[in-house]
């Protein structure tokens, strides 16, 4: 069975092969041609040549209103300047017989309706040809066209390429933008002398930057040229600011999407929107815009629309007043407008695009045409009869001042003629092609013509350089524009700067800012959050954009200098921030002054205080033979004067910039004079304890203590003092400092102790000593009075350990300079305590009472309960008979 089914199989194989092979055997023996499969209509101008150039325009325009239903295309009149512009190159070149010697150039010209199909349709027909046959076995021959001028749109190109560069055609475009066709290795074809769409993101980020935009809403097309140069936009915004929004316009009218992109627009707090999209679709939006009278905000324009007559009227100029735009390169061309004026209806089916011209200049229709009346032209009651008079109508046609595209698509056409020249000129044995071979410029083959149009370099003769880059991308050089208003009430496109991406970095754009019309003022409008000045930093919001954010002040010895600070720098070390927290400046350096008013005070006071000794030591001098002084021993008197005047004195080393002298000086001064003090203090009281102490008759207790011993005592308590100091000074000593840990704002300038532990021995030794001497004159307050300084002594160490037991806590407590001051004030209080509270009774009895200072009422004052049984009296003694030995009294410095 299977054998039998693996014959059938076998027989059936073998009639149809032999069924095929015999119709084509057929077919080659009938009809050895290539035949076009269908033949369709294509809107077209053309002329025979030797070398024929393809060209792709936009002559009609899609008619929005019938797009849902049906195709429907309309004249577009001042596009066909375009169209003539080719034209008028190609004329010129012909005549031109050092460029092109001997040859004739030809065009093929297709209007491709702004729709893809009938784009690729025109584009077949070029490569391949219109006719129904052509009669060559092999399809072989030389091509239609060597080259092709366009397709003006970014996405007809990319769909033509995919073709055409599967046969090596060269495309030179004088529009498509898209940065994408410059991948030479998808489009390895194409060629443009508009610059890519990457230099007009770049001369618009240019703009953008040059007046601090950084909220920006963008708006594009819903195509390759709208999409790509978007994404490169937000690509270099996203580098210093923020978009706030993005929206797509339909290419196929949706008014729910229209609407939905003007309520964006209308609720974003973005006041500059940037728009990449051609004239055609932004028409629509910008329509609804008006209509709902949005204002306020500052549009930038892609080249698609920048300089678009149909957009800047004067209906718009309310919304869209104050445009910028990045426009192509305006150039001239001499003679052109002659040219464009010098056309003339013609009937011929390879040139009905002029005849469309015609009719939809003078709003007519040939009778010839009549009975073919469609859509877009059925609206033309009247008849045209061909010679209407062109040279009296002015339209957009014929104005040649303001030559963009149509500049470019000159450069385009004579890039091919120079490449083509080249060509010619190669020499044999020197080509670039197999075996050093040159190209036949009668058998020319597209790809020889690709060869030589990347090498393209010649200079025009209005004196621009043409050239192309690796990419096949034009040198980039852009008028920006800006949409102003006229004297006759309508739109200006004034062009007032321009962008040249080969010059030097931060001069590519140049503006002319008298120039400029603001429709408001919008340099400082833009924006998510307020830039952050100076002395702020920035603080972003969560779940937002980072161009939002708020101001946070930078905190105490931070600053920022520059405008919007990611951060706030520290200060160093000696320096501390401003109010304005923008700046580091200099500490305030801060010390007990002599200047300020507390350093004055205690100046005063110290002054005051070492004269005050100074004159009782004056006075006790002067009265040193009077009862009362030689009472109070008046050697010890004078040397505890004299310590009081050094203890005033070394206050004032406390004032003033510490310096490494005076801080050494302050406290060996002040610890040596307080126990200079203190020690004499101390040897008075022994002194006093002494004499009333004696508790046998005869027994003369001070012939122990006497005045060598007194001075021996006082003489070894400072030793001890002095050797502390010594010791301290020379293992750590008192250095100046600066300190900022109270006071961070401030230098305070203060002297460091060195050694702590010298510096603890230094005050307990003087407060053990004024400890020692207030016991003393504490138990012996009581004993007779007269003569008797202990109740002096007890009030004056008093006073003494008050100060200094209440200085401790204050010294602590109190910052800054005011730690220096409450030291000297302790000092001051002190020494003004012991002078005082030692020497004020004896001055008033001295000064304001010296009836009291002679020896008899001084030795009666004694107060007993029983009577004196007898008293005998000399010059060296005195004794109280029937008493106790103790009652003998000081008399001139001995014991009486």
């Amino acid at each position: 069975m299977s054998h039998f089914t693996g014959f059938v199989m076998m027989i059936c194989s073998l009639y149809v092969f032999f069924f095929w092979s015999s119709i084509i055997l057929i077919c080659a023996i009938e009809q050895n041609k290539c035949r076009i499969r269908e033949h369709f209509e294509l809107n077209q101008l053309s002329k025979n040549g030797d070398i024929i150039l393809g060209g792709l325009f936009i002559t009609f325009k899609v008619d929005y209103v019938f797009l849902i239903f049906s195709l429907s295309c309309r004249f577009e009149v001042s596009v066909f300047q375009r169209v003539q512009t080719m034209i008028f190159a190609i004329e010129e070149i012909n005549k031109d017989q050092t460029l092109l010697p001997n040859i004739t150039l030809g065009y093929r010209l297709y209007d491709n309706c702004v729709n893809l199909p009938v784009a690729l349709r025109a584009t077949t027909a070029l490569f391949a040809g219109m006719d129904d046959v052509i009669p060559d076995y092999s399809c072989n021959g030389p091509p239609p066209v060597i080259a092709i001028v366009g397709d003006p749109l970014s996405s007809h190109s990319i769909a033509a390429l995919r073709i055409i560069s599967l046969f090596r055609m060269p495309m030179v475009s004088y529009f498509a933008t898209c940065s994408c066709l410059s991948n030479k290795r998808e489009f390895p074809s194409f060629f443009r002398t508009i610059p890519s769409d990457a230099f007009q993101v770049k001369a618009m980020i240019q703009i953008i930057k040059h007046y601090g935009w950084v909220w920006i809403g963008a708006i594009a097309s819903d195509d390759d040229y709208g999409q790509n140069a978007i994404k490169v936009f937000m690509e270099e915004v996203n580098t210093f600011g923020c978009i706030a929004f993005t929206e797509t316009v339909p290419t196929v009218y949706k008014r729910e999407k229209i609407i939905q992109i003007v309520n964006t627009v209308k609720q974003s707090t973005a006041k500059v929107i940037v728009v990449f999209s051609s004239e055609v679709e932004f028409n629509i939006l910008a329509k609804e815009i008006v209509k709902q009278n949005i204002t306020g905000r500052q549009w930038i324009a892609s080249e698609a629309w920048s300089t678009s007559t149909a957009m800047a009227i004067a209906e718009n100029f309310n919304s869209f007043g104050g445009t910028i735009g990045v426009a192509i390169r305006r150039g001239s061309i001499p003679g052109l407008e002659d040219f464009l004026l010098q056309i003339l209806p013609d009937f011929n089916p390879d040139k009905n695009l002029i005849s469309e011209f015609w009719e939809a200049l003078f709003e007519c229709k040939f009778s010839q045409k009549k009975s073919e009346l469609n859509s877009s032209s059925e609206f033309y009651s009247r008849t045209c009869t061909g010679f209407e008079d062109i040279h009296a109508i002015k339209t957009a046609y014929s104005d040649v001042s303001n030559l963009r595209s149509s500049y470019n698509i000159y450069k385009a056409v004579y890039a091919i003629a120079h490449a083509l020249h080249n060509l010619m000129s190669c020499e044999n044995g020197n080509g670039p092609f197999e075996k050093k071979s040159c190209a036949d410029i009668k058998y020319v083959q597209p790809w020889q013509v690709l060869h030589y149009l990347k090498e393209v370099n010649f200079t025009s003769h209005l004196g621009e350089r043409v050239a192309f880059d690796e990419n096949g991308d034009a040198i980039a050089v852009y008028n920006i524009v800006n949409w102003q208003p006229s004297k006759d009430g309508g739109v200006l496109i004034k062009t007032i700067g321009l962008f040249d991406e080969t010059a030097t970095e931060g001069k590519q754009v140049l503006l002319t800012e008298e120039d400029i019309f603001w429709n408001f003022e919008s340099r400082e409008v833009s924006f998510c959050s307020k830039s952050c000045q100076p002395g702020t930093r920035k603080a972003t919001r969560k779940g937002e954009p980072v161009c939002c954010f708020d101001c946070v002040p930078c905190a105490d010895g931070e600053v920022s200098s520059k405008i919007d600070s990611i951060e706030c720098l520290k200060c160093q070390n000696d320096f501390w921030s401003n109010h304005f927290r923008n700046k580091c400046v200099l500490k305030e350096v801060e010390f007990l002054s002599y200047e300020d008013v507390m350093g004055i005070t205690l100046t005063t006071m110290a002054s005051f205080g070492a004269c005050l000794s100074v004159a009782v030591l004056a006075v006790f001098i002067h009265y040193r033979s009077t009862p009362v002084v030689k009472a109070n021993n008046s050697e010890l008197s004078f040397l505890l004067l004299i310590s009081l005047t050094l203890c005033f004195i070394c206050s004032l080393s406390f004032i003033g910039q510490p310096s490494t002298t005076t801080c050494m000086l302050r406290h060996v001064m002040f610890g040596i004079s307080f126990v200079l003090c203190i020690s004499c203090i101390l040897v008075k009281t022994i002194v006093v304890i002494m004499a009333f102490r004696a508790t046998l008759p005869g027994n003369n207790m001070m012939k122990w203590f006497g005045v060598a011993q007194q001075r021996g005592t006082v003489f070894c308590f400072t030793f001890i003092q002095s050797l502390i100091c010594i010791i301290w000074l020379s293992t750590a000593p008192p250095v100046p400092a600066k300190n900022t840990k109270y006071q961070n704002a401030k230098i305070i300038l203060e002297c460091d102790v060195g050694s702590l532990i010298g510096f603890s021995f230094l005050l307990g030794y003087i407060g053990l000593l004024a400890c020692i001497c207030f016991l003393l004159a504490f138990f012996s307050r009581n004993l007779p009075d007269t003569f008797n300084e202990a109740k002096f002594i007890t009030f004056s160490m008093l006073v003494f350990c008050a100060v200094w037991i209440t200085f401790i806590p204050a010294y602590i407590s109190s910052p800054g300079k005011h730690t220096v001051a409450v030291e000297v004030f302790a000092i001051l209080a002190s020494s003004f305590g012991i002078l005082l509270a030692i020497f004020a009774p004896k001055c008033y009895i001295i000064i304001l009472k010296p009836e009291r200072n002679i020896k008899r009422p001084l030795v009666v004052r004694a107060k007993w309960n029983s009577d004196l049984t007898g008293v005998s009296i000399d010059s060296s003694r005195v004794k109280v008979k029937g008493q106790s030995p103790w009652c003998m009294l000081l008399a001139d410095n001995t014991v009486l």
